[in-house]
């Protein structure tokens, strides 16, 4: 037991009582997002209250009760800051002609059969440069949401591909904060994890491929996209043909700025932010209507037409594509990010509650009655991290504290701890994105504008994975004995 936890003043909870506060979180999140339609914000916060309350009723001070709360926040502040610093940058990128002149030039080399593949692949290797599934969403996804639009393609399907892509990098790019803090947590490098999880993780990302490729030639084959709406989108959008932007080649700098920075092992925060000042400049360079002023304004308020530019919309094309317009570049801002940041915090402070408290843990340590063997282990290990994904809605948490609880249980059963780290990664880090309240969730919607609903049965790889991390444990494929040998191999010779 740490310094921390012997300084606390309250007794283990039992598990009655840590169900009750869970059951609250869960009934007050269900009631509010199912049946009133409500945003999470102000059930999670019930479910806080209720952390909170229990507590105290365990015997904790309330000093105590308000710096776990504080400490739960501390560890999302990384979170906080990408979510912050990527709002400015969309806004910026937008003013720049940056997103417009990717969709641009998007929409003239990608059609409508490779479309899918390509966003997978392209997020992929964005997001594996970057190791920010966040950073790739907000500005690849984005720039993909609108090239998707321009084509006709169905945003679901679109987004699903960008998520899919984009979680694959971020799981195995070991510039990631998720792949540094699974290894952490099981006791083990950041290599051999990655090692760890290629099998199962390069099998899904080659089913993720294949059906991508089936639903565009099967979708949209033939030419079915509406390609004269791509031509009317493309002409919207470049100032030489009536539209709104001037549209250049280096304008596409920023983006590959971003990739290279955070390649070189420039930590992603600053590397971003690299981003940001390079669309400013280009911005004044290439835009007439991009000044100090606007990248000041567009950068904290997100993007938005002025009446002059509506105006040459107008005129340009048909209202359905002046909706498309509006609804993809719209957008950005620290404003606009503020409901994930608020979502963040929250959930956050009964993540921190949680953990300081034990609530969590009881209910961990009944569950793990229930694993029988090394794949049965794997399997808890999946259940918890969703379970936990769902329940204190930060995917950090779900690495964390699962991790914490089931490290001693691997080693038991002697297991490598590289095993522990694969796991956690095959459920923690993707399925935060399939829970509408999740953070990832949230920002999800924020930032590509659509719902957890519509895309989760095309984000492929999101789901497949945690499935294929428990089949190969089955069938032993991922099982490493306490040397990172085969597990079966060395029970049997030591029988």
């Amino acid at each position: 037991m740490n310094e921390e936890n012997k300084a606390t003043t309250g007794r283990i909870p039992k598990l009655w009582e840590a169900l009750i506060t869970l059951g609250v979180l869960v009934l007050a999140l269900a009631v509010g997002i199912m049946h009133f339609g409500v945003d999470p914000h102000v059930p999670m916060f019930v479910g806080v209250i209720a952390a909170a309350v229990m507590a105290l009723h365990l015997g904790y001070k309330w000093d105590e009760v308000e710096k776990s709360m504080m400490d739960g926040i501390y560890k999302a502040l990384q979170s906080v800051m990408i979510l912050i610093i990527v709002g400015i940058l969309i806004g910026v990128w937008i003013d720049a002609g940056v997103v417009p002149s990717m969709v641009y030039y998007g929409l003239k080399i990608l059609k409508p059969q490779i479309f899918f593949i390509a966003v997978v692949l392209i997020c992929s290797i964005t997001s594996l440069a970057t190791g920010t599934s966040w950073g790739t969403m907000g500005t690849m996804g984005v720039a993909f949401m609108g090239i998707g639009f321009g084509l006709g393609m169905n945003p679901a399907m679109t987004a699903g591909a960008i998520i899919s892509g984009a979680y694959f990098g971020d799981k195995m790019s070991p510039l990631s904060d998720t792949t540094n803090l699974a290894p952490a947590m099981a006791g083990t490098d950041v290599m051999t994890h990655v090692k760890a999880m290629m099998l199962p993780t390069f099998t899904v990302y080659g089913i993720t491929l294949v059906l991508f490729g089936i639903l565009g030639a099967t979708q949209y084959h033939g030419g079915d996209a509406d390609l004269t709406r791509v031509e009317e989108f493309s002409n919207a959008l470049n100032a030489a043909n009536g539209g709104v932007f001037h549209i250049n080649p280096l304008l596409l700098l920023p983006p590959l700025i971003v990739i290279v920075a955070v390649a070189m092992k420039i930590p992603a925060i600053p590397g971003i932010t690299l981003g940001i000042v390079a669309g400013a400049v280009l911005g004044l360079i290439f835009q007439p209507d991009c000044t100090l002023g606007s990248i000041f304004q567009f950068g904290i308020d997100g993007y938005s037409f002025s009446d002059e530019l509506l105006e040459v919309l107008a005129n340009t094309c048909s209202e359905e594509t002046q909706y498309t317009m509006t609804r993809l570049l719209e957008s950005g801002g620290i404003m606009g990010m503020m409901f994930s940041v608020s979502m963040t915090i929250i959930a956050m402070m009964f993540g921190g509650i949680m953990e300081y408290t034990h609530q969590l843990e009881v209910i961990v340590n009944e569950l793990k009655k229930l694993a029988k063997g090394p794949a049965g282990l794997v399997t808890l290990t999946e259940a918890t991290c969703i379970v936990s994904n769902a329940t204190m809605p930060e995917q950090y948490i779900s690495i964390v504290v699962p991790g914490r609880m089931y490290s001693e249980e691997y080693k038991k059963m002697g297991l490598h701890p590289s095993v522990l780290s694969a796991s956690l990664e095959g459920a923690g880090t993707v399925t935060s994105a399939l829970i509408p309240w999740n953070t990832c969730g949230v920002f999800i919607k924020d930032t590509l504008d659509i719902t957890v609903a519509a895309y989760l049965p095309f984000a492929f790889f999101n789901w497949m994975m945690p499935i294929a991390t428990i089949i190969f444990a089955f069938l032993g494929l991922t099982l490493k004995d306490m040397d990172n040998k085969p597990y079966r191999k060395s029970q049997k010779q030591a029988s």
